[in-house]
């Protein structure tokens, strides 16, 4: 019977998200037609998350180890085991931002707008693709634009899932680029739906987000970026436990 709620809660999770994208979309959409509309695009999104997971019974508790000022930009490096970790991390983020994730988003209904203008999208099986990835990352830094990834790569097949290692060319490029890294930890975001729910379905619940003090990289060189990988590794996985 628990299985079952939980499968017919993540149906009308996905009716939630279907409503609000319909009712919203026409005003993502316009947003979405020029660079210089993008900060008011992020906007709309940071609403959209917030609005589909209130509605659908997700609440996100955002515990801050620092202030943070957003009217710097930042690489904002966060553990992955959820779809909810992409509505969590965008209410988190004050300012303009962009994604870089996986190209398979490019045909999600509800990711594909964003990835086929504000975000980026990688293909980690292409040396191309990862290049130019990255240096659309860059420029988009240069402009002030913070960047959220997701170091593992993907959601781990395991569950409980666990923090797997993380890609390297995250810590080149904010050493590249001398941007702080804010490690964030979200250690329960699986417990209400694990990867997209499919298997395990999904249920409403309080998610706690741990917001690290940013790291800084002004005082490192490229040969540090698996010091500094390690690093945020470990302060993400220090609220994990």
């Amino acid at each position: 019977m628990k299985r079952f709620l939980k499968q017919v809660h993540r149906f009308l999770y996905h009716l939630i998200v279907i409503f609000f994208l319909t009712v919203l979309y026409p005003f993502l959409y316009y947003f979405s037609r020029k660079p210089q509309r993008y900060p008011q695009l992020n906007k709309w999104r940071r609403f959209y998350s917030h609005i589909t997971s209130v509605t659908a019974g997700f609440f996100f508790r955002y515990h801050f180890e620092a202030p943070i000022d957003w009217t710097k930009h930042y690489i904002i490096c966060a553990n992955h085991t959820s779809n909810l970790d992409i509505p969590s991390v965008s209410y988190l983020v004050k300012g303009d931002f962009s994604f870089m994730g996986k190209d398979e988003l490019l045909g999600n209904p509800v990711t594909g707008l964003f990835f086929k203008t504000i975000d980026i999208p990688l293909n980690r099986d292409s040396k191309m693709s990862a290049f130019r990835a990255f240096k659309r990352a860059g420029d988009y830094l240069r402009q002030g634009r913070s960047l959220v990834i997701f170091p593992e790569g993907g959601i781990s097949d395991a569950y409980p899932p666990q923090l797997a290692p993380f890609k390297i060319g995250p810590f080149r490029l904010a050493i590249e680029q001398n941007v702080p890294i804010i490690p964030v930890s979200i250690p329960d975001n699986h417990e209400k739906m694990w990867d997209d729910g499919s298997r395990y379905g999904t249920r409403p619940g309080i998610s706690h987000i741990y917001v690290h003090a940013p790291v800084f990289t002004d005082a490192l060189d490229p040969g540090d970026a698996e010091i500094l990988r390690n690093t945020v590794y470990n302060i993400i996985n220090s609220k994990l436990a």
